[in-house]
């Protein structure tokens, strides 16, 4: 009897030591079925990192209870809690959800062309010659000039300086590029589940918890460093704070 108690504590504890022990777990990441390239794999529990091939595959060690990210600029971040199923499937498929792409702000302007008329140049060349034309009816002298004629050179600086207006007018102002606040920040980083699938939080709870956030000064930090890790281990240290206020 007592070896049989030995024999079953020893396979238990054999059992738990191997089940507790890393494993290599292989998956691939795709996004609507297209394998997603150079994606970053995050064990942020044993702080191990790699990377996806071209075909969207990857390997990394795990425990069970481990916190897996998948990360890429341009999708939205997936957060995977391993189980021994995930350990025992061997072959895990993650899915990626592109991110709305950001549209540069068009700006409609109203363009009002000036009125094209003779300009005071032109007026007053037109007036000389008039008086020219008439002296030279009464006095029988000729000056030169041709009659009816026009002065080009005056025509021509009165429309230079109307080219330079229209190009002033349509010279576009600066843009100037909209200072990015933590709210926004984290909205466009985290998906949309994240914050009911993860931090256990109610819809209408989601708006008044980045504010709870926002008015930490850590925020700011976290802001100008744009990392994921540190903005996901402010979110659930947050988080915890919000729920005892509650």
């Amino acid at each position: 009897m007592r070896v049989k108690l030995l024999t079953t504590i020893s396979v238990f504890t054999y059992q738990l030591t191997f089940s507790q022990s890393e494993k290599l777990l292989t998956g691939k990441v795709l996004s609507q079925n297209i394998p997603l390239n150079k994606v970053e794999v995050i064990n942020k529990t044993a702080k191990t990192s790699t990377r996806t091939n071209e075909l969207g595959e990857f390997s990394i060690l795990v425990r069970p209870q481990d916190s897996v990210l998948f990360f890429s600029k341009d999708y939205f971040f997936k957060r995977l809690k391993i189980s021994q199923e995930n350990i025992d499937q061997n072959n895990i498929v993650v899915n990626m959800i592109l991110k709305p792409e950001e549209l540069d702000e068009v700006l409609i302007t109203t363009i009002k062309f000036p009125h094209v008329g003779p300009a005071a140049e032109v007026s007053d060349s037109i007036a000389l010659q008039r008086a020219s034309r008439d002296l030279r009816k009464y006095t029988g002298v000729y000056d030169g000039t041709i009659s009816n004629g026009m002065n080009f050179g005056a025509m021509g600086a009165g429309l230079l300086s109307l080219f330079k207006k229209d190009d002033n007018a349509n010279k576009k102002p600066k843009k100037k590029t909209p200072e990015l606040d933590f709210k926004t920040f984290v909205e466009s980083t985290c998906p949309l589940d994240f914050f009911t699938k993860d931090l256990k939080l109610n819809p209408d709870e989601k708006a008044l918890f980045l504010e709870f956030c926002t008015a930490d000064p850590q925020s700011e930090i976290i802001l100008k460093k744009k990392n994921l890790l540190y903005t996901m281990d402010f979110l659930f240290a947050k988080n915890e704070e919000f729920k005892k206020l509650k």
